[in-house]
């Protein structure tokens, strides 16, 4: 019988000398610069201004960002607030001398978390209209941006899935592996790719968007639906699971809150009084 695993050994960086240009950022750029594009549609087709979404790229970039790394601090290497408490928010490592790492360890739990409140306080700010009016749009291309962020996360061999005991999957060659994994980064960003269409298909194609909060909820209940099982098949990367008894990963545990407030605003919510 043939064996089905791929072996995977990419480069991750282009060495510029000066730089080196690592295949994640690129991927975040790109995520960035195509929910920029996304945005600029969704707010031309609402009659909203061009400086209003120059100031909501610039929340939105700051927001998931900073969340992302907080998130992964908080819930997977608290460690780092009392060990190494820069590199927390600079692109490098200081203990045992100083090395530029790049941005590593981001979570998603953190960033949607992060772009919640920088949406509330970008509403306050610049929109005044309600936060739910901007989440409701602003998840289509988050959505999106889900996709290339799993990409990097493949590029950089990172948040791998278990041992397929199989010929089947991918063999990591860069962390000295032999054995066929799950690819499990790739398994998230081609249903995130379902996500984005569903919503892109709901905001264009049906009133929807005019139901305040369903969009949002949507988004919330399909991606961390997916997250959820999903993380069946990755390897645990530690985290709050030990004081739940190691019964659901951290990645499980941190997606149900997450899907019953997306149930909660696709189903139950009723909005005070109705925008205009």
């Amino acid at each position: 019988m043939h064996s089905i695993h791929i072996v995977w050994d990419p480069i991750k960086y282009l060495d510029l000398g000066f730089f080196k240009l690592h295949f994640y950022s690129v991927m975040w750029i790109v995520a960035f610069v195509l929910g920029f594009y996304i945005m600029k549609r969704i707010y031309r087709n609402e009659n909203q201004s061009d400086e209003s979404l120059d100031s909501l790229f610039i929340y939105s970039v700051i927001g998931i960002m900073l969340g992302a790394r907080l998130g992964h601090v908080i819930f997977y290497q608290s460690e780092l607030i009392t060990e190494d408490f820069f590199s927390i928010f600079l692109p490098f490592k200081f203990k045992g001398g100083i090395e530029f790492t790049g941005f590593q360890g981001l979570a998603s739990h953190g960033a949607a978390i992060a772009m919640i409140i920088s949406m509330y306080l970008y509403n306050k700010k610049i929109l005044k209209k309600t936060v739910l009016w901007i989440l409701d749009r602003v998840v289509i291309p988050v959505a999106l941006g889900a996709v290339f962020v799993r990409i990097g996360n493949f590029i950089n061999s990172e948040i791998i899935g278990k041992y397929t005991n199989s010929d089947f999957g991918i063999v990591f060659k860069q962390l000295g592996e032999t054995e066929p994994r799950h690819p499990a980064q790739l398994y998230e960003a081609f249903c995130y790719v379902f996500v984005f269409l569903i919503l892109f298909y709901f905001y264009w194609k049906t009133k929807k968007a005019e139901q305040q909060g369903f969009l949002f909820g949507l988004f919330l209940v399909l991606l961390w639906t997916i997250r959820f099982f999903v993380e069946y098949v990755k390897v645990s990367q530690g985290g709050i699971e030990e004081y739940f008894g190691n019964a659901l990963s951290t990645g499980q545990l941190l997606s149900i809150p997450f899907i019953l407030i997306g149930l909660y605003f696709m189903f139950m919510y009723k909005p005070k009084t109705q925008s205009s």
